[in-house]
């Protein structure tokens, strides 16, 4: 089942003195969080974001509410999520979240290899790092040749790795 909220980032510190906070992103680019008016706290009530902007790598944030640095300082930690509903997303895409936990099967050895247990975004390509039960994680660049398909509804990413990538 699919989450309908997203985590995007989390408070990490205040800025100057007026209560604005800074907000490390967990989105693709920093300057997606600036596109949303509301996000969600941890209670999943919304958070009207007043103004925001990319500054260092993190995103400064004016919050409804929030105009003393105590007040900014008391937000420290806070998860900010995304409501699923809010974003437009290409067909061709899908969010890192709904694959997490997935099982990977490898066209190769047609077997499964295990589960999706995180994804690292590189320069290049991200790379998937798989759980193995009883062995060691592996990496599989989520690129072609190696990525075939991401089957959301059927439930599971279809790889195909080449001798000695995953063994």
């Amino acid at each position: 089942m699919k989450k309908r909220y997203l985590e995007a980032g989390q408070i990490v510190n205040t800025h100057g003195v007026t209560g604005e906070v800074k907000v490390q992103s967990w989105c693709d680019a920093p300057e997606v969080l600036t596109d949303f008016n509301t996000l969600y706290d941890e209670a999943k009530q919304p958070v009207r974001v007043k103004r925001s902007y990319v500054h260092k790598g993190c995103v400064i944030m004016r919050l409804e509410g929030v105009d003393t640095c105590e007040a900014a300082e008391a937000l420290r930690g806070t998860v900010l999520y995304l409501d699923r509903e809010d974003i437009d997303l290409p067909e061709d895409l899908v969010f890192v979240q709904d694959m997490l936990g997935l099982p990977v099967y490898d066209r190769r050895t047609e077997a499964t290899i295990g589960k999706l247990k995180e994804v690292l975004a590189n320069p290049a390509h991200d790379m998937y790092i798989i759980a193995r039960e009883g062995k060691p994680d592996a990496l599989i660049p989520a690129c072609a040749p190696f990525l075939v398909e991401v089957d959301l509804e059927g439930g599971r990413i279809v790889v195909e790795t080449i001798e000695g990538l995953v063994e």
